[in-house]
Formats: structure tokens, sequence, C-alpha cells
């Protein structure tokens, strides 16, 4: 198959374009760096220069494709208009640029944001009405809006949360836990679902082959639910070490977030500790129900928590990242 992935050059698209490649599929790659990406081209990834407003470098990556994969998006931003920018506006010009060109099938990676929490013991099916907490969420539902309302045969997925070898954020906890501590927000019973990189890679392509996945959104996830307390215990275990899980209040935690976020903006950076997103991380859960996934292409996540911890862990060490 002849296929386009934006975002190639990130942690989840790198693991897909490895799927990809493994399959024996034609694969291009949009890219904004071509110096980030400069690994893609020995290993036959043809590469198109631009990004998600470029409309000339959209209508040569999107030509002739038998899939579109749209992993790019934004998870960090200065303000509410930079996430709009990218994950609505950025994800409706490829929307039009691949409908202009055909019929190919559309698989966006969206976010588990978009849909909002779920309620504890109550994982996220798919059919629930969304209700994003945060800027980054509602961008999120924003941009599938977009492919909802196109002419292409489309399917989200609404990953939750995503680690596994070459992921820099949930590094900063296996960082912390080599010290032997890893606070935890809140009370530290937060439930959550995850799922590695690789898996939500095998996730994605899935989708993309299957007919019954076509209009349909789905949590690619572990079905395992664990708590904020227990993910980073696994982390420790992981590491070789015991970590202490200490509690940060939600007042605190506000606190800080309003802080780090100010300093940020005077600094014209971005970055994802902001008080907005504290709407997040006090949340009584954010899980989701693989089983529609399962039940319409076959997909099962290869990686329950401890393996996928301990997975993550070698790979830090083996890249000098740990």
């Amino acid at each position: 198959m002849k296929v386009l992935v934006t975002g190639g050059t990130g942690f989840v698209g790198s693991h897909l374009i490895d799927v990809l490649l493994e399959r024996g599929d034609t694969v291009t790659a949009l890219v904004r760096s071509p110096a980030k990406a400069k690994g893609l081209e020995p290993r036959g990834v043809r590469l198109v220069v631009g990004d998600l407003h470029d409309l000339p470098a959209l209508e040569t990556a999107t030509a002739s494709q038998d899939v579109v994969y749209h992993v790019a998006g934004l998870v960090t931003a200065r303000n509410p208009a930079e996430f709009d920018r990218a994950n609505s506006e950025g994800s409706g010009n490829l929307v039009r640029a691949t409908a202009a060109r055909g019929s190919p099938r559309f698989v966006l990676v969206s976010s588990m944001a978009a849909a909002g929490p779920s309620a504890p013991g109550r994982p996220h099916t798919g059919q629930e009405p969304s209700q994003p907490v945060t800027h980054y969420g509602r961008s999120k539902l924003a941009g599938e809006e977009a492919v909802r309302h196109s002419s292409l045969p489309w399917t989200i997925l609404r990953p939750p949360m995503v680690y596994g070898p070459r992921d820099k954020e949930v590094l900063k906890v296996f960082k912390l836990a080599r010290w032997g501590v890893a606070p935890v927000f809140g009370s530290g019973a937060q439930e959550l679902s995850a799922i590695t990189g690789e898996d939500l890679a095998r996730a994605l392509v899935a989708a993309a082959v299957t007919d019954l996945a076509v209009g349909r959104t789905y949590y690619p996830c572990h079905p395992e639910i664990f708590t904020s307390r227990a993910f980073a215990q696994a982390i420790g275990q992981a590491v070789g070490r015991r970590v202490a899980t200490p509690g940060v209040p939600e007042w605190l935690a506000r606190g800080l977030l309003s802080l780090t976020g100010a300093a940020a903006r005077l600094a014209n950076q971005a970055t994802i500790l902001t008080a907005d997103k504290a709407n997040e991380f006090f949340q009584p859960a954010w899980t989701g129900d693989p089983a529609a996934l399962t039940r319409d292409t076959g997909w099962q996540a290869r990686h329950d928590l401890s393996t996928g911890v301990a997975l993550t862990a070698a790979w830090y060490r083996d890249a000098g990242w740990l």
C-alpha cells in the first residue's frame, strides 16, 4: 500500500513508520525538518518538506495515497490559538487536501483528552458525549470534527497515555524514580489506561486495513486499568528502586502550575505544565475500553503495564537516557 504519515519524526509516528516498513508499504512522510528526518530517507521513506499549512506540500504528499495517517499534533502551546492552529486548522487543511485527491482511508490519531475524563470504573467506549476539560482537548475535538464532516472513509483513535521506547515525557518519571521518589497528583487513586507506542502503531494499521473500522471512533489501549500511584510504583520496580509516591494536593499543584505557565509565557515558550493542564491532572479517571477495536479489527495490545515499563526502562538504559 502507498501511505502518507504526518508526524513521522515524532514518538508515535516513528513507531508507525517502523510497522509500515515492516509490512512492505510504500511510505511518504510530511516533515517540517529535513534534519530530523535524515534517518528516514535511507530506509526508503519518501520525504515531502512542509507542514499542515503548506498547501502545495499537502497536495504533493497526499497524491495517489491509499491511506493517510494523521499523527502530527501539538501537545504544548504558548496559547489556545496555537493549539487551534495546529490541531484544528491543520487537520482541516490535510482533510481537504486528501479529499481533493480521491477517497483514501484517513486515520486520525486524536487523544482521550478530546473526550474528556471517564468516570471511575466506567471506561470510555466511544459512545459517550465529548466533554474536554482543556484547550488541548478542545482543539483535538475540533480536529476530529473536521474529519467526521469530510467525505473520506475515516477512523479516529483516541489513545490515553502513550509511553514506551523513544518517549521523552514519561522519561521524566523514570528519572525521578531512580532517585526513589515519584510524586503523584492528589491521592494517587486516579484510574488510568495506557498503551505503548508500538502497540498504538499496530492499532493504527489494523484500523486502516479493516472495513468495519470506517466511521468509528476507538480507544486503543491495554484493557488493564491501574492507578497513578501504581504506575509510579511499576516504574520504580523497572528501574530497581522502591519509590515513595507523595501526593501533591490540588491547591498546591494548581498554584505551582500557574507559576510555571506564567514563567513560560514571559519567556515566550510552550510548556505542558500550565494551570489549564491541571484540569486533566485532577480528574478521577482517564480510562478507555479497547473491546470495540479488538472486535472490529482483531487488534490487541501486546504490552501490559509491567512488561511495557520494563521494555521502556531497558530501552532508556541502552540509549543512555537513564
